[in-house]
């Protein structure tokens, strides 16, 4: 589904009536080559039928709908920050359809991972934890210093979010570690430490312990701290507004526009796959 450069990409927003969802409508109506085409949200939300665009004071005569189908009539791309449930519902339609994806939830099994993989056979579809470029740059940081302090650094990852968020450690957190683990030759899941209680014994040398911060309004806060006798390096990122995650899904929709299919993420989408690696 190639898109013209003189025509406006045809967005719905799902989880319409969300705190993210009005981030991004807001976005969409803002952004030059955008066009907001479609709104969703789950049965029994009591905004269903209103206009997603009322919280703006300027209607867009777009209304909030759980009919799928419906809500994607006009859509190129679904961007979709929602949960894992409702992401494979969506999917499902996005497939059948042929509406590209931009997801931003997280969460998701190992089998849910595959199901999008396959649908990506189909569909372009853009997958990333955090959709902000900030975090996208740092993680790439995080794999240069992973690569460089991969002998006698103890890796630990520290997390804050606001009290609503259900699933921990934050899929951010969760890509940094990966993303670590993979500089250094590993796979995350043989070294994350996610839980320390009681008498733990001492650090297992490579490990990579997680923590977890959950309190507020706190919209997203992540340190990876490396650790060694002598010194500490710290990389944070910090997030003030929810607005980075829509503009860095915007870009991620205009990206899309150039793809057929396929399962990218935000360093495809940035350019940062070769950034830094020697010829």
């Amino acid at each position: 589904m190639m898109t013209s450069r003189f025509e406006p990409h045809r967005i719905a927003i799902a989880g319409a009536s969300g705190r993210m969802g009005h981030m991004l409508i807001e976005a969409v109506m803002q952004a030059q080559d955008a066009q907001f085409t479609g709104a969703l949200d789950i049965l029994g939300n009591p905004l269903l039928g209103t206009d997603a665009a009322a919280f703006l004071g300027k209607p867009a005569g777009i209304e909030i709908t759980a009919d799928i189908e419906a809500g994607l009539v006009n859509a190129q791309v679904l961007i979709d920050f929602t949960r894992p449930e409702g992401t494979m519902q969506h999917l499902a339609v996005c497939r059948r359809l042929g509406v590209q994806m931009v997801i931003g939830t997280t969460g998701f099994s190992d089998a849910q991972k595959a199901e999008i993989q396959a649908a990506s056979r189909d569909i372009a579809i853009v997958m990333a934890p955090n959709m902000s470029v900030g975090v996208n740059v740092t993680l790439k940081l995080l794999e240069l210093a992973a690569t460089a302090l991969n002998k006698g650094y103890d890796i630990e990852i520290t997390e804050a979010h606001h009290k609503h968020k259900v699933d921990a450690p934050s899929g951010t957190a969760l890509k940094m570690g990966e993303v670590i683990a993979s500089a250094q030759g590993r796979e995350l899941k043989d070294c994350a430490v996610y839980e320390r209680y009681g008498h733990t014994g001492e650090r297992v040398d490579g490990s990579i312990g997680f923590s977890t911060i959950r309190g507020g309004d706190i919209v997203g806060d992540h340190t990876v701290m490396f650790a060694t006798e002598g010194e500490r390096i710290e990389i944070t990122h910090k997030s003030s507004s929810r607005s980075t995650y829509a503009q860095g899904s915007l870009r991620a929709v205009r990206f899309l526009a150039q793809q057929r299919s396929g399962l990218f993420d935000m360093f495809d989408v940035l350019g940062l796959k070769q950034a830094g690696q020697q010829p």
